[in-house]
């Protein structure tokens, strides 16, 4: 919880109509003065409260765990967050005992009685939720409490849309405002109090924070809050469609023409004499998880690639990522192949990879990294699975990588989110992260990534990269290897290529993973894989602050929008399954946003270290938790700077150097040919001076 929307803004900042440009995921991070499609000036808000008094009382202890829209707390609970039942209750009924409920209100996207009020009732107008294009309010309900972990119980409007949750209080100055887009939350339970009359909701967010609101229960059952969130929050559980196949703002770039999959195997300089661009899985049949464009060794016959599918699990055949520019050497990535416990072999498996060592002339080598722990890969093997053998496959060498599974770095981040919120225990704040070994397995995925990448540069040799389904563990690690290799993908557009590369259309299953409008937050499906992949980029920015095109508030903006059901980028689990709902259609693109209004995401730092390699130092004493995104919700941690706002004055600076020194290359230019022609002697030239700010 925290007084401002999502990722808040600095004090400075005042927050613009949401109709001119969305938020991050709510997070209040609007462009100042952008001009819609129709040109007009669009109305603005001013900034919520950033002011906070507080007090760790507040932020109490921890309720009990609760089952989902049970309306019931059961006495045992390992993830709620809070303290007993009888403490939470006691704040419940504090918080309400001397609410007076006044006129409520419900649908119709908004009803004509409620419009008699607005107009009638000046307090409505200051609170009433503003609309993005498209979006509609299913529920409205005054005098609610707000019971924040850091400034107590606040009194105010909660208003419900297809989108979001919007609460907002105009009886403190600034007004406090809280924006969270539905797409972010993972559970809503209903709590009845000790007294009959006395009524709450807690909210269990994916972005690090729990939000509890209280109400008199008499009242406000007649406007089924509870069952317009249950409803808008999981939509797909109830048969309803996401909030982004609903959204229709216009942008001035488009964002889903960023990536082309033929367009950027070109710029890597294929295809070439050994590497083709093939249209076998056109139709997702050979593999329905992966792009229906893909690259294969030239010398490799259709038939041959079957074959290699089937025995490969579910058909995730080695393709190449990346190739060096000089060496040739590649990155293919593919899933595991399915050996099983009788050691079973596939020919043409094993002719396939040395054809892929053949086709790199530097090497005569072919290192194989499993991701995956030896222990975990040795445990598939005995269920089907398995793992190259050195003995069948000639000329390669299997490394592990030691990564844990998806459910470990589940528990991990769960842990995490326990030491970070609400209260933070500043006497054991090293030694709490350090028991949820969330660093630990983020140095893990950066060395494994730097191996990688030391192969393919150093050593000039190719690498396949591949987990057990090659859409998790997989996608970490050949895209952090790219990023080390490759100069293009630390712009903001490469890195957007990167994403839609490496992680949309080589199918990492972002609604499995995330639960886009699930109401099942039990399922053991649901990992941080993506999270922990955009945490390892933030390390490489802090240890390389001015090799990266983007700045933090891009890395956060693609977190939030992530959950928030808003852009059509990161909904569903393939490339086919967006082919089929036309998404590129229906929906928005996150670049869309991103790209209307680049200024907002450049880093003022950088420089184009073009060709150059980054090895960032994968090891504990480098490595920090990223406070900004995992802490944000903490007002004791933000910092006091509005960085952002720094960064775009810095940007501002810096263009008006880069001015001045080409003024000053065009004088020194001009003298140059000037002293030239009076010596008339070209051996006194000069030549104009290059420099780049």
């Amino acid at each position: 919880c925290h007084p401002q929307s999502l990722s808040p803004p600095p004090p400075s900042l005042s927050l613009p109509h949401p109709q001119s440009l969305p938020p991050a995921a709510g997070t209040g991070r609007r462009l100042r003065g952008w001009r819609g499609p129709a040109g007009g000036s669009r109305r603005q808000e001013s900034g919520p409260m950033d002011r906070v008094v507080t007090s760790d009382s507040l932020a109490a202890k921890k309720p009990p765990r609760l089952t989902s829209g049970s309306g019931q707390a059961s006495a045992e609970s390992p993830e709620s967050p809070a303290g007993s039942h009888v403490e939470w209750c006691k704040q419940l009924i504090a918080a309400t005992i001397s609410t007076q409920l006044s006129t409520t209100t419900v649908p119709d996207a908004i009803t004509k009685d409620y419009k008699v009020l607005r107009d009638g009732n000046k307090l409505a107008q200051m609170e009433e939720a503003p609309l993005f294009p498209g979006e509609a309010i299913t529920a409205i309900a005054k005098d609610v409490t707000y019971i924040c972990p850091f400034i107590g119980a606040i009194s105010g409007t909660l208003t419900v849309t297809e989108y979001k949750l919007y609460f907002k209080s105009v009886l403190r100055e600034p007004p406090f405002t809280l924006d969270v887009p539905l797409g972010v939350v993972n559970r809503i339970e209903r709590i009845a109090g000790i007294q009959e009359n006395s009524c709450g909701l807690e909210i269990v967010c994916k972005d690090m924070r729990n939000l509890r609101f209280a109400y008199k229960q008499e009242e406000h059952g007649k406007l089924e809050i509870f069952e317009n969130l249950m409803q808008f929050a999981f939509p797909v559980s109830k048969n309803l469609p996401l909030f982004a196949l609903k959204y229709k703002e216009n942008y001035p770039v488009q964002g889903w023409k960023v990536y082309d999959a033929v367009g950027e195997y070109k710029r890597q300089g294929l295809p070439n004499e050994s590497w083709t661009i093939s249209k076998i899985n056109s139709n997702y049949e050979l593999c329905d998880t992966y792009p229906s464009v893909v690259v294969v060794p030239t010398s490799v016959k259709d038939d041959d690639l079957c074959k290699v599918a089937a025995f490969r699990t579910r058909g995730r055949i080695p393709v190449l990522s990346w190739i060096h520019p000089e060496s040739q050497a590649t990155i293919t990535r593919c899933s595991q192949p399915m050996v099983g416990p009788n050691d079973k072999r596939c020919k043409e498996d094993e002719k396939y990879l040395q054809t892929i060592m053949d086709a790199n002339a530097q090497s005569h080598k072919l290192i194989i990294f499993d991701a995956r722990q030896s222990s975990v890969a040795d445990a598939n093997k005995a269920k089907g699975g398995g793992y190259e053998s050195e003995t069948s496959y000639s000329n390669a060498e299997l490394l592990f990588l030691e990564i844990h599974n998806i459910h470990v770095m589940r528990e991990s981040l769960r842990k995490l989110k326990d030491v970070v919120y609400p209260v933070i225990d500043e006497s054991k704040w090293l030694s709490n992260i350090d028991t949820t070994h969330w660093l630990q397995y983020i140095r893990i995925l950066l060395a494994g990534a730097v191996r990688i990448a030391d192969k393919i540069e150093s050593a000039k040799t190719s690498v396949v990269v591949h987990c057990s389904d090659g859409w998790d563990r997989t996608s970490q690690l050949t895209s952090l290897t790219m990023l080390i290799l490759d100069s293009y993908y630390r712009t903001i557009k490469g890195f957007e290529v990167l994403i839609e590369k490496e992680w949309l259309s080589f199918g990492h299953r972002f609604a499995v993973r995330i639960g886009h409008g699930d109401e099942n937050h039990a399922d053991a499906d649901r990992s941080p894989i993506f999270l922990q992949f955009i945490d390892c980029v933030w390390q490489m920015t802090k240890q390389f602050p001015a090799a990266f095109e983007f700045n933090e508030l891009f890395l956060l903006t693609i977190l939030d929008h992530l959950y928030s059901c808003l852009f059509g980028t990161f909904l569903y689990n393939c490339e086919q399954q967006r082919v089929k709902e036309e998404v590129q259609t229906n929906t928005v693109s996150l670049w869309s946003y991103i790209n209307s209004q680049l200024e907002e995401f450049t880093n003022p730092f950088y420089v184009n270290y073009e060709n150059h390699v980054l090895y960032p130092v994968a090891s504990l004493r480098h490595l920090e938790l990223w406070v900004n995104y995992y802490v944000r919700w903490n007002p004791r941690m933000r910092p006091q700077v509005p960085i952002h706002q720094n960064c775009k004055e810095l940007l501002s600076i810096r263009a008006e150097l880069q001015k001045k020194v080409e003024e000053l290359q065009r004088e020194v230019s001009s003298m140059a040919v000037s002293s030239s022609s009076e010596r008339a002697s070209p051996t006194h030239s000069v030549s104009p001076v290059q420099t780049t700010v």
